[in-house]
C-alpha cells in the first residue's frame, strides 16, 4: 500500500516559485534530491508542477552528469497529473479522469512505496 508524502521547495523565508527557481541548488542538494527521487514509488501532480517538471524529459547538451542521473530517475517513476485542462501527458504518465479520489484510492492500493505529492491546489482555486 502506498504512501502519499507532500513536498515543497522553499527558501529559508517561505519563498516559492516553482517558474523561477533563482539559482540552481549546491551540488550537495542537488544529489539529495537525486537520492530522494530514486527511492519514490511516483509522482503526483498538479498541472502546472508537472508541466514544469517535463524538462526531465529530454536531455540537454549542457546538462551535468548529477542532472542526468536526476532525470533517469524523475523518468522511471510513473507520474499521476490531476487536471481539468490538459488532454494527454508525457511518458510514463497518466491523467488522472474526473473521479480523482476514485483513483487516488486506486493507486494507493496498487502501488506500493512512497508517492511524492505536489502542486495540487483545491477545485476552488
Amino acid at each position: 500500500m502506498a504512501k502519499f508524502v507532500f513536498g515543497m521547495n522553499q527558501s529559508l523565508d517561505g519563498y516559492i516559485d516553482h517558474q523561477r527557481f533563482p539559482s540552481a541548488p549546491s551540488p550537495e542538494l542537488f544529489r539529495q534530491f537525486i537520492d530522494q527521487t530514486e527511492k519514490l514509488s511516483g509522482s503526483l501532480y498538479g498541472r502546472r508542477l508537472y508541466e514544469s517538471m517535463r524538462y526531465w524529459d529530454s536531455d540537454q547538451p549542457d546538462w551535468t552528469e548529477d542532472m542526468h542521473a536526476f532525470a533517469r530517475a524523475w523518468r522511471k517513476n510513473p507520474k499521476w497529473v490531476v487536471s481539468r485542462t490538459l488532454e494527454t501527458v508525457g511518458p510514463n504518465a497518466t491523467l488522472l479522469g474526473a473521479d480523482v479520489q476514485a483513483e487516488i484510492r486506486r493507486i494507493k492500493t496498487e502501488v506500493d512505496g512512497e508517492i511524492e505529492v505536489g502542486g495540487l491546489s483545491s477545485p476552488a482555486a
